[in-house]
């Protein structure tokens, strides 16, 4: 799409996990318009709202409720509006790790992914979204997109904020998230559900379902990442594959392994660029399910350690950890465990040095037979 287009974006669902009060799913759907078609787009919005009644008040998706033949002749007047329908539908039950149920980390991922989703799809963009009401999410997403946005990769894009009872176009955002919410979520389906998404197809552009099965090919076509390295991704992507594949969860250590790669898969899904996971934002997520919080020194021997020696590459820093995928990425991990490997090999050197010139080289403090590997590393280094 070569063309500048706004969107008006608004939200369906909450971060709450109690799936016996709460809904399913947590969905956002943008109205898309070319700039050059927005004042029509008002009128004829105007004239819709006159038809079904909104002269005083908004046309929010709510006030329809479970009237669901007046949404179907609303519906049908919106699916005839010169506008294309992108929405981010996410089921909440499938999302890996009880850490989602804190509201800071459910926001965080979905932030992520539907600010890579919105800006890899539409690269040329204004974005606005509903300042007021009950819309945490978008008013989290505003000051992450001002936060993150980076006008070198995303030219021509712009986003902002305005009032839904002042916008028509926010409403009409707010209906269409809203009936996604009765096609979708588990408390809101009924007969209708199918009704309501095939008079609204003729509008929509896509719906991304998350989280989706995860495939390579998924990550390539989804990547933003100029540093993204096709190659590196890809033989770290199989050796995590065929560990989840080929290994249960029969211990502690193993649940361990086993929940941390599927979250760095996770975020690797949704992160932009491919950014590293703080150690404190991966134990909030492990510890939910665990009877005993993760003790650092278990988590970097037992979990992460146990990993790299059976040939998973993880990359480490002081930012966190992450699923290589560049050259930039090992090469972090690399000078990473230079800093803490070269200084204690030196420091064990210097006292095997002391010790064999004080006892004339009768004592090696090496040479028992536990320690022949690092005596045969220290031999071929000095």
């Amino acid at each position: 799409m070569n063309n500048i287009v706004t969107a008006f974006a608004d939200e369906f669902g909450n971060n709450s996990f109690d799936f016996e009060k709460q809904g399913t799913h947590f969905i956002v759907a943008a109205v898309i318009c070319k700039n050059d078609n927005l004042a029509k787009l008002y009128e004829d919005i105007n004239i819709l709202r006159k038809k079904h009644n909104f002269q005083s008040g908004e046309m929010k998706s709510s006030g329809v409720a479970g009237n669901h033949s007046r949404r179907k002749r609303i519906l049908e007047d919106i699916a005839k509006l010169d506008i294309s329908v992108y929405s981010v539908v996410v089921d909440k039950r499938k999302l890996y790790g009880k850490g989602f149920s804190i509201k800071k980390s459910f926001y965080k991922y979905l932030n992520n992914l539907v600010y890579k989703e919105l800006y890899r799809t539409f690269p040329k963009l204004e974005l606005y979204v509903d300042e007021h009401g009950g819309n945490d999410f978008m008013l989290e997403f505003k000051k992450y997109v001002h936060k993150n946005h980076d006008l070198n990769l995303f030219s021509g894009s712009d986003f902002g904020l305005v009032e839904s009872d002042k916008s028509f176009y926010i409403q009409i955002a707010d209906f269409v998230a809203g009936t996604l919410g009765y096609v979708f979520d588990e408390k809101k389906k009924s007969e209708h559900s199918g009704t309501f998404l095939e008079i609204l197809k003729p509008i929509i552009t896509s719906i991304d379902e998350f989280p989706k099965d995860y495939s390579f090919e998924e990550l390539m076509e989804s990547n933003i990442d100029e540093n993204f390295d096709p190659s590196i991704a890809s033989v770290c992507y199989q050796r995590i594959s065929k560990f989840l594949n080929n290994v249960n969860g029969d211990s502690q250590q193993k649940i361990d392994q086993i929940k941390f790669l599927k979250l760095l898969l996770l975020f690797q899904r949704s992160n932009p660029k491919n950014k590293f996971i703080t150690t404190k934002e991966i134990f909030s997520h492990l510890n939910q399910s665990r009877s005993e919080n993760l003790k650092e020194e278990y988590f970097r021997s037992k979990v992460v350690g146990s990993l790299r020696d059976q040939g998973i590459l993880i990359a480490s820093g002081r930012d966190g950890y992450k699923i290589p995928s560049n050259a930039k990425d090992l090469d972090t991990f690399v000078k990473h465990g230079k800093r803490i490997v070269v200084p204690m090999l030196n420091r064990i050197q210097q006292a095997r040095d002391a010790i064999r010139l004080a006892t004339g080289n009768e004592l090696d403090i090496l040479a028992k037979n536990e320690l022949k590997e690092l005596k045969n590393l220290l031999d071929r280094w000095s």
